[in-house]
């Protein structure tokens, strides 16, 4: 029965009517996977010497097991956003004579020849051959790597169950970045907790029973759950949700700009894409962790402009850069009515302006790795409203891509053009050469005022940058109106 079903999907794979469209991209996203897995590859074979190199008095099995709590949260945390449900047509299989409980099996079982599945073990079985080439012995480290097969297999049942839910990835992202912080600061040492667990998988074979134990546990989870909800009844029956609306009465304060406002925020939070930008935005507030951290980059103050810019202004780069295509479904329908367009554009700098001040909020607490962060990251919020706001509104007049909302943001090249790409020069690359070269020539204490002083200025002139960005978009009106039509393009 199962080898009818890959032939199944193997036919619906060739004659599906996007095959002939997307074999290009998919020839793309092969060669990107082989790249990916030599490097793995590569990173395995080579991080017994890497361990050691920095750890010359541990024992780099050890050091290994000690940071892998980490790898099981962010295992867990990457396949969150990437990995697909495994999914096949089942209507026209339910009216055939087939069990459903075949139908299960076969749709769990194929998840355990994903590909996510094989990223790890083409980075531990290079390490495990290393280990035994070194002299380790051979039982116990093959053993391991069955206990690391059986937990990677535990990781892909237990997505199923937690996947698409936001509140288990607030909770482990929450767990990443605690966790971390914990260790970090030296208030409990997480790796002394986890380390002899996970070592424990290599020096006693006989362990090997409790992750075997756990993925047969998911996986029995996930039968469960799948054989009692495959029904003709429930594969027919639409899906349905619970409209939950909000009349958001506090945007009416803005008045004319509160109605495109309250259209915004209600297509953020109702919509993948969308929503999935704020808790990308939110989560990058600690990319500051991974340079703040470091002694080669304590001294590095263009890095330092490049965090400032970035960290308050990534709201302002991942949701502005697609502006008005995110409105592309409905676009037609909005310039036929009699809306101002400079109000419409105006809700769009509010919305923006906003993020760019919350953003800059959360990051007041790198404070602690010295005043001078603090500066740079108020000079470049200051700039990502002043100049940074009109750049990104004028360069949205050149969108002309679809974006189709309720896909998945990651994987997804969705409404991308040129332009995504040319507006990082002027975005990211225009303040740090400026800031870069005042840092160089004359005084840090220049640089920090010449930021500043070039945001306050776009923002006494914005005004009139938005007449202009206003007059662009009336300019590429039907050619906007044109391209958003194109589902396919």
């Amino acid at each position: 029965m199962f080898k009818r079903f890959i032939w199944l999907q193997w036919k619906s794979f060739f004659r599906s009517s996007s095959f002939g469209k997307s074999v290009a991209v998919k020839v793309l996203m092969g060669f990107f996977s082989i790249y990916l897995l030599a490097t793995l590859l590569m990173t395995g074979a080579g991080m017994y010497f890497i361990l050691r190199e920095i750890f010359p008095d541990e024992n780099p099995m050890w050091m290994l097991s000690r940071y892998f709590v980490y790898w099981v949260l962010i295992e867990l945390f990457f396949r969150y956003f990437m990995q697909k449900l495994p999914v096949m047509d089942i209507k026209p299989l339910l009216i055939s004579n087939i069990k459903k409980s075949s139908i299960a099996h076969y749709i769990l079982g194929r998840s355990a020849v994903s590909f996510y599945n094989l990223l790890a073990l083409f980075f531990f079985i290079p390490f495990a051959v290393v280990l035994m080439f070194k002299g380790y012995p051979t039982l116990n480290v093959l053993v391991w790597l069955v206990s690391i097969f059986a937990l990677v297999l535990c990781i892909n049942y237990v997505n199923f169950l937690i996947n698409k839910n936001d509140r288990v990835l607030v909770v482990i992202g929450t767990l990443i970045a605690g966790l971390y912080a914990l260790d970090y600061f030296g208030v409990f040492s997480i790796k002394d907790v986890f380390g002899p667990i996970f070592h424990g998988l290599y020096a006693y074979p006989i362990t090997v029973f409790i992750p075997i134990a756990l993925a047969f546990l998911a996986y029995r989870i996930n039968y469960g759950f799948l054989n009692n909800h495959i029904s003709l009844e429930g594969a027919l029956k639409g899906k349905t949700k619970t409209a939950k609306t909000s009349d958001l009465a506090w945007t009416k304060r803005f008045g004319e700009l509160g109605a495109f406002l309250q259209l915004d925020l209600k297509m953020i939070w109702r919509n993948k894409r969308t929503k999935s930008q704020v808790w990308i935005s939110l989560l990058f507030v600690f990319y500051g962790l991974i340079f703040y951290t470091q002694e080669i980059y304590a001294e590095m103050k263009v890095m330092h402009c490049f965090l400032g810019i970035f960290m308050t202004g990534i709201f302002l780069s991942n949701f502005g850069q697609f502006i008005p295509a995110w409105d592309s479904s409905y676009y037609q329908m909005m310039m036929a009515q009699n809306i101002p367009l400079r109000k419409y554009l105006e809700s769009k700098a509010l919305l923006i302006m906003v993020s760019v001040v919350v953003m800059f909020f959360l990051t007041i607490p790198y404070v602690y790795f010295g005043t001078d962060v603090l500066l740079i990251n108020t000079a470049c919020a200051i700039y990502n409203l002043g100049v940074n706001i009109p750049v990104i509104l004028y360069f949205g007049s050149f969108n002309k891509k679809r974006i189709e909302l309720d896909q998945s943001p990651f994987g997804n090249m969705q409404g991308t053009s040129a332009t995504q790409f040319l507006i990082i020069l002027p975005v990211l690359g225009l303040p740090i050469v400026v800031f870069a070269l005042l840092y160089y020539l004359v005084s840090f204490e220049a640089a920090i005022a010449v930021l500043s002083i070039m945001g306050i200025v776009g923002f006494a002139f914005r005004n009139r940058f938005m007449e202009i960005i206003t007059r662009q978009y009336r300019t590429k009106k039907y050619r906007m109106i044109a391209g958003f039509k194109e589902k396919n393009g």
